[in-house]
């Protein structure tokens, strides 16, 4: 069970928020959203906390896998206990997939990479592949082209120039950002220089507390997809979180290095304009680069990770 559940708090969340509790019964796990680490000011709503805490319910179903379970999901089994995502049950599983192997073994070594990338190696093999694992969650997958890139890295201007002068939205990215030596956040170390980012171009403006040049003369070629659901709802929160764990988790075992970008999905203004880009395929909910790290480059460390007794308990029998 502990092994297990290492992977699974190894998912990715909004700021590294972390916003999930976990409660074993003996029988089955129950993944709870953590009211107190949802962001006023950049998620009003709770969407992207539950689309977090989607993603760590897939990390947990391929964690578990991996050691011999199959694992069957009631999604927002209670309506009176809204902070309640989903139950798991157990099942021995003997005949496990390679795939899922990978993708269990790719958790330790996916990282979110904010620095420039070179265009995907494999695309064209790996983008088929992608498109069968959203599909199960309800989610539609779409490439932007070149001429969208543009377009895209306007809005992210737009977006940051608005919350520019939101001082509660600027209280929690320096709350969150670019402190060392703890269980939560994202640490200096996994951002970015303003040199650094001006080469990628969408992006969230973090605090910057380096000042440094990494990648040299490389300007992103990252291919950017979206992920959008058919509705707006905590369903369709969850399920894209699961969504993403499952493409996240597949790039990385292809050897490719990915990044979340959420700051151009959370502003309504912003999700329609992306809608454009897109007409009729749905409610953009998350957008990710997708690419190639230099072979050169040293894998940053991993980011860090409130401990276990924090976010999991297991109930005496």
């Amino acid at each position: 069970m502990l092994a297990a559940m290492r992977l699974t708090v190894r998912a990715p969340s909004v700021h590294n928020t972390q916003p999930w509790r976990w409660v074993f019964d003996g029988v089955r796990l129950h993944l709870y959203g953590d009211p107190e680490r949802q962001l006023p000011a950049t998620d009003p709503r709770g969407r992207q906390g539950t689309i977090s805490c989607g993603a760590a319910l897939n990390h947990a179903r391929t964690a578990f896998s991996v050691h011999g379970w199959q694992t069957d999901v009631v999604r927002l089994p209670d309506p009176e206990v809204a902070e309640l995502l989903a139950t798991i049950r157990f099942h021995p599983w003997p005949d496990l997939s390679p795939t899922v192997t990978e993708r269990a073994r790719a958790i330790d070594r996916r990282r979110s990479d904010r620095l420039p990338l070179r265009d995907p190696r494999g695309w064209a093999e790996l983008l088929p592949k992608l498109h069968d694992l959203v599909t199960p969650h309800d989610l539609v997958l779409d490439v932007l082209g070149p001429n969208d890139r543009g377009r895209l890295a306007a809005l992210s201007d737009r977006s940051e120039a608005v919350r520019h002068y939101d001082r509660m939205y600027q209280a929690e990215l320096d709350w969150w950002a670019g402190h060392a030596e703890q269980p939560d956040g994202i640490p200096p170390v996994a951002l970015v220089s303003r040199a650094e980012a001006a080469r990628v171009g969408v992006d969230r403006v973090f605090p910057a507390p380096r000042n440094g040049l990494r990648r040299p003369g490389l300007v992103d070629q990252a291919r950017l997809v979206v992920l959008s659901s058919h509705d707006d709802t905590s369903l369709c929160w969850l399920q894209t979180g699961e969504a993403l764990s499952a493409l996240l988790l597949e790039c990385t075992a292809h050897g490719l290095a990915t990044c979340a970008l959420t700051h151009v999905t959370e502003l309504p203004v912003d999700r329609r304009a992306i809608a454009a880009l897109i007409p009729g395929r749905g409610i953009p909910q998350v957008v990710v680069r997708i690419g190639t790290a230099p072979d050169d480059d040293e894998p940053p460390p991993p980011t860090p990770r409130r401990p276990l007794v924090d976010v999991f308990t297991e109930l005496p029998a």
